[in-house]
């Protein structure tokens, strides 16, 4: 199943064993009251009651006298401890303990078994109680009210030194909220009791609300209260010095009743019953640490045909509404809606219909959030039982008492990837592997293998960008979370439009757009390294170039970035890659350091430059091991080594797989614009000579899918024979490369070819410029010479040009080519043509 649940805790393993063991102590030592006595028959009762921000669980249980007990689960030391025994047979409501453990709050009622009485006091339903259990000391009665009452002890974030004042919270099922005020003192060593039981200072917090979620990991209170029949949402920060502050308000699209009343996370609320809930609405708020504010909502279902939830994201500014069909009208819901906060991600669910993840960090694009629905393995085997969402990734089954953490499933969302048909699915499903996994390994290699054998699969993206710049993203994302704000996430960059705006969300998507289009956009792109990169080949192409310190420096960060990938990859590769210099993908590489490395400087504010600079080395680093394990899990796969570029045979049906994959890759990274590992187009061309006819090889080079590199032409030039087949291959080869390239490479061919080409070129430098003279008709004739006069005079004219010092200093460094090697050349290509 896609959702997997790790547990944390659990009242079966972790306290039922340590109860029958105090109980059987308690038996031998004959104690009686006060302790854990417990009869097998009375485990049923055993349930848990909170979960503190400190991790400590509060649970309860009946002991076979109808005492009701309280006990303390440390999570982090894995030890119960026993707080607290009321011996008379009352329904705990709630239960709460101070972070020192020094003070417990509880609220009661009493059942009979005629049904709902109680018998605590005349004319009141519910009592309130704070306990000094440090010692097991004073009972203060808080409140004594006909409305139930639930209790939470604010649990600030210094905890290094015991606190002189604990602070409460009250919450009435008559609408309000009341923060108490505690103080207490130490007496006798380590006794603490109440400093002025008579007098607790009291304060309101909230009122007139239907609707409240307490947040314990950030001590937070959100709320929602009507005015003028608008819900309004409203937080409430909790601070360590004692106060709280309205942090917002925001109005609400939907629908509530002033009558109705709901808690969410102020423990176990077992009063409702839970075979109903699909009849109540379902309202949460989910935060994370990356400043992201969303609030799920799905109302009562009015139709056995369809359900209908919304997820307001605030960190956005809009919100989305889903539907999902349920099938039949016969289909019966008995289970309410299920939202849990997994992070960078809300998953939704109703077993048996429908699964969904919604991406919650980038929800603009939802082809980034996954949808099962139907008869799905993974919806059918989706937890039964009610799951409550605490803080993060936590979970609590109340009906078990179970506390576990949420995961996605990798393994399962891997096999979902490799067998899924549709493209919005693969998507899905690959950002939820990316964003779960960060930069690990072992799913990079599997969602790289997978790539590998299918990389034609997907129509509608182009599965290898996406791959790399997703992948590329999640390892530097947890460095700091402003970069989903200043690095691409996707290649998709087609926006959904959300309509369905009303009132004040209407207002506030016209506020964003406006801030989106008339601000520029902070999301790095490669532009303004194209616009420098094509400047510089361009320079070095016509052989200028400007100061040679700013090449040194961009070629001194390319060089930065291959150091730190070898650091982190240090097993030797089977592709030939970064064999050779390839100075333009090292420009390139260096480029993108200095304009992104600019970029972060600009936006990231109060992150050093030494950190901002090794981010970029390691984001641009990524980037190109990406490329290099999608390349090597190809070779490797295909059992291809270096020994197949040699040209004695011909190309291999694994061979031409691992050259259509090559442009694949860049095709994927030449839209983007981003760097190729040195020896890439390289390996690329040889391979495309290797696989390809002629027609088709010259087609690529003409549409500049394959470079012609210096080292790959080298490479042809040596190791080809000069059979009619290779001669064509070279002469159209040399024809296309640059002037300068060109004039390099045919001094490497030994070929009457080649000799034409290089006395041609020499020619045309000889004679620019040149103004005819007027010249004797009488042509000296060396030794040797040919009885041609035209070419004798052709000749004599080359020479008397190779003799002024303009033209010495113009054909500095040509090899010694002169008009001797020009006349040579002539005749033999003379030769060739009259086929003599």
């Amino acid at each position: 199943m896609a959702l997997r649940l790790v547990s944390d805790f659990d009242l079966r393993k972790d306290v039922l064993p340590w109860l029958r063991s105090q109980r059987a102590a308690s038996a031998a030592a004959g104690a009686r009251g006060g302790g854990p006595g417990v009869l097998e028959n009375n485990y049923e009762s055993l349930r848990i009651l909170n979960v503190e921000r400190n991790g400590d669980i509060i649970y309860t249980y009946k002991d076979d006298k109808g005492n009701v007990f309280f006990g303390l689960y440390d999570c982090r030391t894995r030890q119960n401890e026993h707080l607290y025994t009321f011996e008379k047979d009352l329904h705990v409501v709630s239960c709460s303990v101070n972070s020192e453990r020094t003070l417990l709050a509880a609220s009661l009622v009493h059942f009979t078994k005629e049904g709902r009485k109680n018998e605590l006091q005349p004319g009141s339903k519910c009592l309130t109680l704070l306990v000094e259990i440090h010692p097991v000391n004073n009972v203060k009665v808080l409140k004594a009210v006909d409305s139930y009452i639930w209790v939470q002890f604010l649990y600030p974030h210094v905890e290094s030194h015991p606190l002189a004042e604990n602070h409460l919270l009250l919450i009435s099922e008559e609408k309000y909220i009341e923060n108490i005020h505690i103080q207490v003192i130490q007496e006798d060593g380590n006794r603490v009791v109440l400093k002025d039981s008579g007098h607790l200072p009291r304060e309101r917090v909230a009122e007139d609300f239907v609707w409240a979620q307490w947040d314990m990991s950030e001590q937070r209170l959100y709320y929602i209260d009507l005015k003028k029949s608008r819900s309004v949402l409203k937080c409430i920060q909790f601070s360590a010095d004692e106060k709280f502050n309205l942090m917002f308000e925001a109005p609400l699209d939907i629908t509530l009743s002033d009558s109705g009343f709901k808690l969410v996370n102020f423990g176990c609320d077992d009063l409702q019953d839970q075979e109903n809930l699909s009849k109540h609405l379902t309202l949460c708020v989910f935060t994370n640490h990356t400043g992201t504010l969303c609030v799920c909502y799905s109302p009562k279902f009015d139709s056995w045909e369809k359900i209908t939830y919304s997820v307001f994201y605030f960190h956005k500014g809009h919100s989305k509404t889903f539907t999902a069909a349920l099938g039949s009208v016969d289909s019966h819901v008995t289970k309410g809606l299920t939202f849990l906060n997994l992070d960078y991600y809300v998953a939704v669910y109703l077993p048996g219909h429908f699964f969904h993840l919604l991406n919650i960090q980038h929800p603009e694009l939802i082809c980034h959030s996954l949808f099962l629905t139907g008869n799905n393995e993974v919806v059918d085997m989706l937890p039964h039982s009610p799951l409550q969402s605490l803080s993060g990734s936590l979970v609590l089954d109340w009906c078990s008492g179970k506390l576990s953490r949420a995961v996605l499933n990798q393994s399962y969302l891997l096999q979902f990837l490799w067998n899924t048909r549709l493209d919005y699915e693969k998507m899905g499903a690959l950002h939820c592997v990316l964003s779960w996994g960060q930069d690990h390994p072992f799913l990079e290699a599997k969602i790289i293998q997978w790539i590998s054998e299918n990389i034609s699969a997907c129509h509608s993206f182009d599965l290898i960008q996406e791959f790399i710049i997703a992948s590329s993203y999640w390892s530097i994302y947890p460095e700091t979370s402003d970069m989903d704000k200043l690095l691409p996430y996707s290649s998709v960059l087609a926006w959904n439009t959300v309509h369905s705006f009303k009132g004040y969300w209407e207002k506030l998507n016209s506020n964003l757009e406006y801030i989106k289009y008339s601000k520029p956009h902070l999301l790095y792109n490669n532009s303004m390294v194209q616009r420098e990169w094509h400047s510089l080949i361009s320079e070095e192409k016509t052989g200028r170039r400007r100061s040679m310190v700013y090449v040194r420096n961009i070629l001194d960060n390319a060089m930065k970035v291959i150091s730190n990938l070898e650091a982190r990859n240090l097993e030797p590769r089977l592709t030939p890659l970064f064999r050779e210099e390839d100075n333009p993908q090292r420009l390139l590489m260096g480029l993108m350091v200095s304009e992104l490395k600019d970029h972060l400087l600009r936006h990231l504010q109060g992150v050093e430059k030494k950190k901002i600079e090794q981010m970029v080395l390691d984001y641009i680093s990524k980037l190109l091991d990406l490329i290099c394990q999608i390349l090597e899990t190809s070779w490797r796969k295909h059992h291809l080594h270096p020994s197949v570029l040699h040209f004695s045979r011909r190309a291999s049906a694994a061979e031409f797989t691992v050259f259509h994959i090559m442009t694949r890759i860049l095709k994927a990274t030449t839209s983007l614009f981003l760097p190729l590992p040195p020896g890439f187009h390289t390996l690329h061309t040889l391979l495309g000579v290797h696989c390809l006819p002629l027609h088709n090889l010259l087609h690529y080079i003409d549409d500049g899918v394959l470079l012609l590199t210096e080292t790959a032409v080298t490479r042809l030039m040596k190791d080809l024979d000069n059979s009619e087949k290779n001669e064509k291959l070279k002469f159209s080869i040399i024809v296309r490369l640059p002037p300068l390239i060109g004039q390099k490479i045919c001094r490497l061919w030994d070929h009457p070819m080649s000799s034409n080409i290089i006395s041609r070129n020499h020619v045309k430098r000889l004679l620019l410029n040149y103004k005819k003279q007027p010249r004797s008709s009488m042509i000296d004739k060396s030794p040797g010479s040919v009885e041609f006069l035209p070419l004798n005079y052709f000749i004599e004219i080359l020479t008397d040009r190779e003799s002024s010092s303009q033209a010495l200093y113009a054909l500095e460094g040509h090899d010694n080519v002169d008009a001797k090697f020009v006349e040579e050349a002539a005749l033999k290509h003379t030769t060739m043509l009259l086929g003599l």
